[in-house]
């Protein structure tokens, strides 16, 4: 009988199930969709370099925006709307040394409240969540142009934090993860309702979804889902498991979609009758 420690070696290296494209439920033009996306109760954010733009999900009017002086937050990586605040991750790509900061608005009238320095960190800050009581936060690496010497896209790393912002732990993603990358890192992350991971890189159509692990500091890849939006930051709707939010940066719009199910579908017993 095989033993435990085998059947666990072979389930780590089982490859990732590949599932059927994310279901596109709407899309709505947004100039500012350059970068990414936020999303809470009633409104979606569309994020750009330097500008936030707010948008009514009923309608699809824009109903706010907050426009940034590039020379002070040259690039807003992603949002995400955390205890009806707006926590979004800056960097200064593509100038190296490679500094990251993160920067907080008020949701409802997208003023500025305030900026954590995290200065320099194992790469450049591109997504940021809260999960389990702690920061989650991806610190990208790139081949060329805003890397840095002695680093490529394969030291992309995502940090634990606690709420003084100290690192509390730290994880290296799949190999398998990291090809889907190259030449850049990753410029998407959310936690879903299922307490997985889901990641997306710059420009390929797909979200990974990953699990992680319970001993060793390498993420799970468990499955990829393509999804009608070309990498970039990505955003869950909260108030609907399983509903996903990306952008189409060559078509500026927000692109809302429904996930399939992780689930393995049950088989049921069947009945051997006798002769």
């Amino acid at each position: 009988m095989p033993s435990v420690a085998l059947l666990a070696a072979a389930l780590l290296l089982s490859p990732p199930r590949p599932l059927p494209p994310a279901e596109v439920l709407s899309r709505l033009p947004a100039p500012e969709a350059g970068q990414g996306v936020a999303v809470d109760g009633g409104f979606v954010y569309a994020i750009g370099n330097s500008g936030i733009g707010k948008y009514d999900r009923a309608s699809g009017a824009r109903v706010g925006r907050w426009a940034g002086d590039p020379a002070v937050v040259p690039h807003l990586n992603s949002c995400a709307v955390i205890a009806r605040e707006l926590v979004c991750a800056s960097s200064n790509y593509p100038v190296t040394p490679m500094s990251s900061t993160v920067e907080v608005f008020d949701p409802d009238t997208l003023q500025h409240r305030r900026s954590t320095p995290l200065g320099r960190q194992p790469g450049s800050l591109t997504w940021i969540d809260r999960h389990a009581g702690a920061w989650w936060a991806c610190f990208a690496n790139y081949d060329g142009r805003g890397g840095e010497a002695g680093r490529d896209h394969r030291f992309t790393t995502v940090l634990r934090f606690d709420d003084r912002w100290r690192v509390t732990g730290a994880w290296t993603l799949p190999a398998t993860v990291l090809a889907r990358f190259k030449p850049h890192g990753s410029s998407g992350g959310a936690f879903g309702a299922d307490g997985r991971l889901y990641v997306t890189g710059h420009d390929r159509p797909e979200a990974y979804v990953l699990e992680i692990p319970r001993t060793g500091n390498e993420l799970r890849h468990v499955a990829t889902i393509p999804v009608a939006a070309e990498g970039q930051a990505i955003a869950f709707d909260r108030s609907r498991p399983g509903v996903l939010y990306g952008i189409s940066r060559d078509r500026r719009e927000l692109v809302e979609m429904r996930l399939p199910s992780l689930e393995e579908p049950r088989v049921e017993d069947s009945k051997v009758e006798g002769p």
